[in-house]
C-alpha cells in the first residue's frame, strides 16, 4: 500500500484533506464565489444579520462578511505556506550543517537557536514584526523566522542519527564529498519528519499570523484577513456576533484540518508507529 493510499484510509486525515480541499478551492475561486466586493462599504447596509441579502451578514461598514471570509481564506493560506517555507528554507540547511559537521560550528548554531527558543514563538514574532513595521509581508517573515529554531533542531537530530549509518561511512570511504553525502545519503532521512512537522506547523503559522493581525500588526485595512476581521468585530459581539464568528470558524477549521493531516502523515511516515 502506498503512503497516499494509507493516508486516505485514515478517517481523520481524510476529513482534514477534504476540509483543506474545500478551503483551497474557495481561495482559488474567490472572485467567482464572493457575492460582492469584499472592501466595498455601504453605510446604509451596516450590521445586517445573516439572511437572503447577506448570506453571512454585513459588518459595521456595510461590507459583506461572506465575501470577506472567502477572500480571507486566500490570505490566510498564503501566509501559512510562505511562513513555513521561510522556516524550512532557513532551518533545514542550518540543521544539516550543524548535525553533520558538529564541533564548534554545531555549538555556535545551536546556542543561537537556544537563545531564539528562549522566547515564546508568538512573542518573538511580535518583536520581529515590531522592528520591521506592521504589514502582511512582514508578518510572514516574522512568523517564519520565529519557527526556524524548531526546524533546525529537528533536522539536526535526524542528521546526528543518520550520519552514523554504515552507508554514510561507506560513502566517505569511497571518497564522497560532504555536499554529495549530505544531499544524496542524509537528506532523504530528513524529508519525512520535515514534511510532518511542516504540515503541523502550517496550522500554527496561520494561528500566529491571525494573532498578529488581531493586534493590528498584520494585514492592514481594508484587506480581508481572518485575524483582522476578528479584531474588527470584537466590539460588536453582542449585537453583530457574525462579524467575528465566521472568520473565527475559518481559522478553527483550517488549523484543525492541518493538524488532522499532519497526524495522519506522522502515522504513515514514521516507521515506529506502524504495526
Amino acid at each position: 500500500m502506498t503512503s497516499a493510499a494509507a493516508l486516505v484510509r485514515q478517517r481523520g486525515a481524510l476529513l482534514g484533506l477534504l476540509i483543506l480541499a474545500a478551503l483551497g478551492t474557495m481561495a482559488v475561486a474567490a472572485p467567482w464565489l464572493a457575492a460582492r466586493d469584499p472592501i466595498r462599504t455601504a453605510a446604509r447596509e451596516a450590521l445586517q444579520p445573516p439572511g437572503a441579502r447577506f448570506l453571512l451578514g454585513s459588518d459595521q461598514f456595510g461590507r459583506d462578511v461572506g465575501s470577506r471570509v472567502v477572500y480571507g481564506a486566500r490570505v490566510s493560506l498564503l501566509v501559512g505556506v510562505i511562513s513555513v517555507s521561510i522556516a524550512v528554507a532557513l532551518g533545514a540547511p542550518l540543521g544539516l550543517v550543524s548535525g553533520y559537521y558538529g564541533g564548534r560550528l554545531d555549538a555556535l548554531i545551536m546556542r543561537v537557536m537556544d537563545v531564539l527558543l528562549a522566547f515564546p514563538g508568538i512573542l518573538l514574532a511580535l518583536a520581529i514584526v515590531s522592528v520591521l513595521s506592521p504589514g502582511l509581508g512582514n508578518v510572514m517573515i516574522a512568523v517564519g523566522l520565529s519557527a526556524v529554531p524548531g526546524y533546525a533542531r529537528l533536522v539536526r537530530a535526524t542528521v546526528l542519527a543518520a550520519r552514523e549509518h554504515l552507508y554514510v561511512e561507506a560513502a566517505r570511504a569511497l571518497g564522497g564529498r560532504d555536499g554529495g553525502i549530505l544531499v544524496r545519503d542524509i537528506l532523504p532521512n530528513v524529508v519525512a519528519p520535515l514534511i510532518v512537522t511542516a504540515t503541523l506547523g502550517l496550522g500554527g503559522a496561520i494561528l500566529s499570523a491571525a494573532a498578529l493581525s488581531f493586534l493590528g500588526l498584520g494585514s492592514q485595512p481594508p484587506q480581508p484577513e481572518w485575524g483582522r476581521m476578528l479584531s474588527e468585530g470584537r466590539d460588536y459581539l453582542r449585537e453583530a456576533w457574525w462579524i467575528s464568528t465566521f472568520p473565527g470558524l475559518g481559522i478553527l477549521l483550517t488549523v484543525l484540518a492541518m493538524n488532522l493531516v499532519g497526524d495522519g502523515l506522522r502515522d504513515v511516515l514514521d516507521p515506529r508507529l506502524k504495526t
